[in-house]
């Protein structure tokens, strides 16, 4: 009796190592690429791996850092990601054009693009910017929605002197006096700036004045949705875990994202950019839902502002050509 139960022992302990083991080998390889070089905004990612989120939703995940979102939606349309994390409106401007491209969830449906100066300019509200210096980068995603912020708070674009350049030439524009605010993410340039001076600054969102835009969407190729439904849905269900996760846990989730890249930033500046960005989860459409469940009319509302001031031919009342909520847990 005594040789049964070690052999019946030993078979079960086989077949629950095999099963580990199949299970371990079973997990989807997929890989996610950002809109740009790792920040706070992207820690919940890195918390999900450490915590286990998408290995138990039965994912091998590799975050990508990269290098606009622009180049994201590109290689995401052409294959070279599973899924990518990358401003909606960009995805939107490519798939008029016939990029194979799709959002299945957006994490920021309050628009981190701001208005960022020192607090000592006092510019506070859109009249405050009259007479003075602004830093953009002419075509992208902050310049083509400018004319909009200044028609929306009826101003006039001769009111504002304008220069130009990329990101870090903005940010030196700013710390050196030479503008007297840039255009940039919230949850960006502000911390960055801060880092490197030690001097507060003021960030006035578009969204708080007219121009909301939803942001951050996770992207993938409708090949995907109708070939493997399931891992799509795996995958967000995963990245809702880690977004609800980091809300709690914002210095762990900084933490699980140094390990992973120690090169990303100081921890303070991360810390400030991932909490700076929780505002923006949500909309009041969708305060009362869980994260990435965006509202039609925030769609609806991206697409107008896109039609009128981006140069974009896209009706606004078919938003489904561009967004569903249909791939997220129920």
């Amino acid at each position: 009796m005594r040789l049964k139960a070690r052999l019946g022992g030993l078979l079960c302990g086989a077949a629950a190592l095999l099963a580990s083991t199949l299970a371990a080998s079973a997990a989807d390889k997929v890989t996610l690429l950002l809109n740009w070089y790792n920040y706070g905004e992207h820690a919940p990612f890195y918390l999900g791996i450490e915590k286990g989120y998408f290995a138990k939703n039965g994912i091998e995940l590799e975050v990508q850092e990269g290098r606009g979102s622009g180049i994201t939606v590109q290689a995401t349309a052409a294959g070279s990601a599973t899924f990518g994390y990358a401003d909606f409106g960009t995805m939107v401007k490519a798939a008029v054009k016939g990029a194979p491209i799709k959002a299945v969830g957006i994490m920021l449906q309050k628009s981190p693009m701001a208005v960022e100066g020192f607090a000592d300019k006092n510019i506070r509200t859109p009249k405050d910017m009259i007479g003075k210096t602004v830093v953009y980068t002419p075509g992208d995603s902050f310049s083509q929605l400018w004319p909009a912020l200044l028609k929306v708070n009826g101003l006039q674009e001769n009111q504002v002197k304008v220069i130009s350049g990329d990101a870090a030439t903005k940010r030196n524009a700013v710390i050196s006096g030479q503008a007297d605010f840039l255009l940039g993410n919230v949850n960006d340039q502000k911390p960055l700036i801060e880092e490197a001076t030690g001097k507060p600054v003021y960030a006035m969102l578009f969204a708080d004045y007219g121009v909301n835009t939803v942001n951050g969407a996770f992207i993938v190729k409708p090949d995907l949705l109708a070939s493997n439904p399931d891992l799509v849905k795996r995958f967000l269900s995963a990245v809702q875990a880690s977004v609800e996760d980091a809300k709690k846990n914002p210095e762990a989730a900084v933490d699980a994202m140094l390990k992973v890249n120690p090169k990303a930033g100081k921890r303070e500046t991360l810390l400030a950019s991932w909490t700076v960005t929780l505002p923006l989860l949500h909309t009041a459409l969708t305060e009362n839902k869980p994260p990435l469940w965006t509202d039609p009319k925030d769609i609806s509302g991206t697409l107008d502002i896109l039609s009128k001031y981006s140069g974009v031919e896209v009706d606004p009342a078919q938003g489904d050509k561009f967004y569903t909520n249909d791939f997220l847990p129920k």
